[in-house]
């Protein structure tokens, strides 16, 4: 064999090399969405900072969590642009780790704000690092058309992920409330060893005069000034805050709704967790269909008037029966997030994309922890949060989601959503 043979050989198997590795990239995807989503906390959170510390401090927590992950949201971005999808996606799961075993180990606000800030952390080095690791594996492989699909499985992986552990984190709170961020820590290093037999995508580097801060910012620039964009931009910010209302305030109000019943909070909120995800699980399921039938508007309408709805129901009642009507909270991402997404990654540059994917959960965040702060303010004084709290509050939700949704539903149009081409 000549020279020039062997050296079309090694390129061949070089090729064939990375096309395996982009191709393992696509299965433990999943995998690594399931891992991460094993937060056996989820349900019990709440009652966990409230029994150890009050309401208004427990509230307090979650906003200095969404605080940390604002601040770092875009640098991450940026670091996952710079320094690549694999070692993003490795911080990410390293501070989760280590921000479930300080609040599983540590007492008092001190350190479990210490804790959030961690939790944060991994929160925002994997915003849109993940998609992003996603969208080029397959772009490398030549199946950009597959993004929909997969990334759906991957929703399905993570919700399953939360059913799974919502219900077993009830139950481990129902013994010891710290057993079930001790479970979460060891979750958080399951994903970590997954993200370590990730390989990195190849992606376009940024040309010279995009280099840098400045040149992230000439991006960023260009994307938001397409209609299409825009409009995503601000639905996922507002999607996100709204969904994450009940998320806070639902464990105060099933402990309300349980009053002077003998049932445990912590074994209802999980079974309610999981039971939520599973619904979720069963939507995302018929989500493609109903996305071709009625359209990417339409359905993202839908998902967004749920949330409202959602919220509407737990202001105007704390029966129990409205305990149900939280059943329906991840449904509006099954119909939303994936098709998101996935109509937005082949209008970014690879140079950009986490950190345009990170600057929206930016403001999303930013918005939801200037809202929760305000919240903590108007909450009565004592150790229990009040069911008129919890009305006031999410009144004031419903009103302004419908402000909101009207304002959506008049720029669609302009948006050009539906159309297929660079929008």
């Amino acid at each position: 064999m000549g020279s020039g043979d062997r050296a079309q050989t090694l390129v061949e198997t070089s090729a064939a090399t990375g096309m395996a590795a982009m191709m393992r990239n696509v299965k433990l995807y999943p995998w690594f969405k399931f891992a991460q989503n094993l937060t056996f906390w989820q349900a019990i959170w709440f009652l966990l900072f409230q029994n150890t510390l009050s309401a208004a401090e427990a509230i307090l927590l979650y906003a200095i969590y969404d605080v940390a992950t604002t601040v770092m949201e875009v640098p991450s971005g940026y670091m996952s642009d710079r320094l690549g999808r694999r070692r993003t996606l490795l911080a990410a799961a390293f501070f989760g780790a280590l921000g479930a075993g300080l609040i599983a180990v540590g007492s008092g606000f001190a350190v479990f704000a210490v804790a959030q800030v961690c939790l944060g952390a991994s929160a925002a080095f994997s915003s849109g690092t993940d998609n992003a690791l996603l969208y080029e594996s397959l772009k490398a492989q030549q199946r950009e058309a597959e993004i929909e699909a997969q990334e759906t499985r991957g929703w399905q992986a993570a919700l399953m992920g939360l059913a799974l552990s919502a219900i077993t984190g009830g139950i481990l709170a129902s013994y010891n409330l710290a057993w079930a961020f001790s479970a979460g820590a060891v979750a958080q290093a399951l994903a970590l060893i997954i993200a370590w037999r990730f390989v990195e995508p190849p992606h376009e580097r940024a040309a010279a005069d995009n280099a840098g801060l400045s040149g992230q910012w000439r991006q960023l620039r260009h994307a938001l000034g397409r209609p299409v964009l825009v409009w995503l931009f601000v639905l996922s910010v507002l999607m996100y805050g709204f969904s994450h209302v009940p998320f806070v305030f639902g464990q105060p109000f099933i402990a309300q709704a349980l009053e002077g019943m003998s049932w445990s909070p912590p074994i209802v909120s999980g079974a309610v967790s999981a039971a939520m995800m599973l619904v979720s699980v069963l939507a995302s399921l018929g989500a493609l269909a109903l996305r071709r039938r009625i359209g990417l508007a339409a359905i993202l309408l839908l998902a967004f008037a749920i949330q409202i709805g959602l919220i509407g129901v737990l202001a105007l009642t704390n029966s129990v029966l409205a305990i149900a009507v939280l059943l329906l909270r991840m449904v509006p991402n099954s119909f939303a997030r994936p098709f998101i997404v996935a109509r937005m990654q082949p209008l970014l540059e690879d140079s950009g994309r986490a950190t345009y994917l990170s600057l929206q959960s930016f403001v999303g965040r930013l918005l939801l922890a200037g809202s929760l702060l305000f919240a903590s303010t108007r909450v009565q004084p004592g150790t229990v949060m009040v069911y008129e709290d919890i009305q006031a509050t999410l009144g004031a939700y419903a009103i302004g989601g419908v402000v909101f949704f009207l304002l959506l539903c008049s720029l669609v149009g302009w948006a050009k959503l539906d159309d297929d081409g660079t929008g």
